[in-house]
């Protein structure tokens, strides 16, 4: 690789050098020129000098001639000098890149020598590890006899009646292994583009491994027979294994699982007659390695979509809280108005009025004025919410009915009315209302909720999808949580009411005292 790097590097600077050095060359020679020419200037200049004072003596035409004859020859000895040192630089050039081609090819040389050395390496390997384990089962058969091929053929047969029930009864529930246990060793920032990339290289190194004709193997001797024999296995296989890949989803990931296992099984067990056709286990690995990538590519992507619709919910949410904030605003500021023209028509009737009058309308100006001042903090609340985009309440409800003892939904809304979100939540889409535990008021509410879910991450009800918001806890825990922040004091009902659901409850019994009566 740096025989490479070092060829490329040469090919690509070498002009870049060559010019160089012949712009250096013409530089110096143009220096020398400019010089030659100077030193003739100042001669002329003499000769100049020497004709006024000397034109009687001295022929100046011929002498400047012979000067410039001279400059002339110098400056063609100078040309002349300049084009060798041009032919030797390029020469020089043509041998190092001719040097430069046979060391890029030596190197290519040396790295189809390395790469042959690394597949027979490889090949030595595998072969090594087929003694290896051929002694091992040799060794073993040996020690435990008849036993050892018994317990073989047993694990053997086991495997395949499991995969043929499991394909005749289907898998049920009894291979569930949630798909989110795929991404525990991945980072938190890891995206479903990288793992894309990796499902990419699994299936390439799938593909080399088929094409090396290491995918499976047979006992047949003759090559012909033994290369039939493992690709039938293999294409089976593949099948079996490109099916139930086609069916991976959000929630089976244990069950595509257990069915590339069967496959195996039963492949290797169809086998059998074939001279014991069968798959190696490195390429199960192999393809039980790109199943995960593939449920990682899912998870990831379902994460994403997930985050993205909560962002976008939140929006939502924040764009209604603002509305309800500036429908606040403008009714506030209008209620004002009501209340200021009130005032002013109170106090001219208080200027008209007779002193049994006046008690009357000075209690109505007290009214009024109360009533301004509780409208105006209602604007300015308003207003103060609408720009402060972290001021908030964080809620914590439980619907006893609905989701039983003990679960809690822990969230936030920036609602001006806050009880509004409660109710929404109370819907249609549960049995019965949600009852308010606390309702926490906070200058930043996304961070305090962001504390307490982190807080009870452990004992989020929805474990693969802990932005449910329900956690099963105690409201003594909560309330602790929540006291240990800096938040005012916090009004908190420590037993659920459930109206609807303790009353659904009497119903009940009362029907049931009927039934039997």
């Amino acid at each position: 690789m740096e025989v490479s790097v070092l060829i490329s590097l040469v090919i690509i600077f070498l002009p870049w050098v060559l010019f160089v050095i012949y712009k250096r060359k013409n530089k110096k020679l143009k220096k020398q020129h400019i010089h030659m020419k100077e030193q003739l200037n100042e001669k002329l200049s003499e000769l100049n000098e020497i004709k006024e004072k000397y034109s009687s003596i001295i022929d100046l035409e011929k002498y400047c001639k012979e000067v410039e004859d001279e400059a002339q020859e110098r400056s063609e000895s100078l040309k002349d000098e300049a084009e060798k040192i041009i032919a030797k630089a390029e020469l020089e050039a043509d041998d190092i890149v001719l040097k430069a081609k046979s060391v890029k090819s030596e190197a290519l040389l040396k790295v189809n020598a390395l790469k042959e050395k690394a597949e027979t390496m490889k090949m030595e390997a595998r072969k090594e590890a087929a003694k290896v384990i051929s002694f091992a089962e040799k060794k073993a058969k040996e020690i435990a006899g008849d036993a050892y091929e018994a317990k073989e053929k047993a694990d053997l047969y086991e495997n395949a009646i499991r995969a043929m029930r499991n394909t005749i009864e289907g898998y049920k529930d009894d291979y569930i292994i949630p798909n989110h246990s795929v991404l525990d060793d991945l980072a938190d920032e890891y995206s479903h583009k990288e793992a894309g990339e990796k499902l990419k290289a699994c299936r390439k190194r799938m593909r080399m491994i088929v094409k090396d004709g290491h995918a499976g193997d047979c006992d047949y001797v003759e090559a012909h027979r033994k290369t039939q024999a493992i690709h039938f296995a293999v294409d089976a296989f593949n099948g079996k294994v490109d099916s139930a890949l086609s069916k991976v989803k959000h929630d089976n990931y244990g069950k595509i699982k257990q069915e590339i296992i069967d496959a195996y099984a039963l492949v290797n067990h169809n086998g059998k007659p074939f001279r014991n056709a069968r798959i190696n286990q490195e390429f199960l690995d192999l393809r039980l390695v790109e199943l995960e990538w593939a449920v990682r590519v899912i998870e990831l992507k379902n994460i994403e979509r997930q985050e993205q619709s909560e962002i976008k919910a939140r929006i939502r949410e924040e764009e209604r809280a603002i509305r309800e904030m500036e429908k606040a605003r403008k009714d506030a500021e209008k209620e004002e108005r009501l209340i200021q023209k009130a005032l002013e028509k109170a106090r001219a009737e208080l200027v008209k009025a007779s002193d049994e009058q006046k008690e009357k309308y000075e209690a109505q100006l007290i009214e009024l004025e109360t009533k301004l001042h509780e409208a105006e903090e209602k604007g300015q609340r308003a207003l103060s919410m609408a720009q402060q985009t972290r001021r908030g309440h964080v809620y914590v409800i439980s619907n006893v009915g609905s989701f039983g003892e003990k679960i809690f939904k822990i969230g936030m809304t920036r609602r001006l009315e806050p009880m509004d979100r409660v109710k929404e939540l109370g819907d249609a889409s549960v049995p019965f209302s949600f009852d308010v535990h606390a309702m926490i008021y906070s200058e930043n509410a996304p961070e305090l909720e962001k504390l307490l879910h982190h807080k009870f991450y452990h004992q989020s009800v929805n474990k693969v999808n802990p932005r449910k918001e329900f956690f099963k806890t105690t409201l003594s825990e909560i309330k602790q949580a929540v006291e240990k922040t800096d938040t005012e004091k916090v009004h908190w009902t420590l037993k659920a009411e459930a109206a609807e659901y303790r009353e659904s409850l009497a119903i009940e019994k009362e029907q049931q005292k009927e039934a039997v009566a």
